[in-house]
């Protein structure tokens, strides 16, 4: 068994300004529909929400790269994070491909979003 850790800090007005500038084109190339409608459900917070999930795949990224022959073997869209009952983040690989357990941890304040990853590759 091999464990791997990945993070990753982001500033909230860097991704408000992306989605602004460039709208459905950059939420659609980085954000599962899931995970669009639950960061538009936050309202005044979406921006946090959405930056925690960038940070979040940045991070799970950083994680996977030691198992992957090469670092584009995974998009944006092969990973989701969505929230369990009881508002936890969890991971979830869309592409069958990745088949390694992941346990993520996000977090924001008003400039910054971070996260990290840990992958555990049996």
């Amino acid at each position: 068994m091999k464990i791997f850790c990945g993070t990753d800090i982001i500033e909230i007005d860097r991704i408000k300004s992306s989605i602004e500038d460039r709208g459905t084109l950059f939420l659609n190339k980085i954000y599962t529909q899931a995970e669009i409608e639950y960061c538009e459900g936050r309202k005044n917070a979406k921006y946090q929400h959405y930056a925690g999930r960038f940070a979040a795949k940045e991070a799970i990224f950083k994680a996977i790269s030691e198992t992957l022959e090469d670092k584009y073997e995974i998009t944006w869209s092969d990973v989701e994070i969505v929230n369990d009952k009881f508002g936890k983040p969890k991971v979830h690989f869309l592409n069958k491909k990745f088949n390694v357990q992941c346990e993520i941890s996000i977090s924001h304040c008003k400039s910054y979003a971070t996260a990290t990853a840990i992958i555990v590759d049996d």
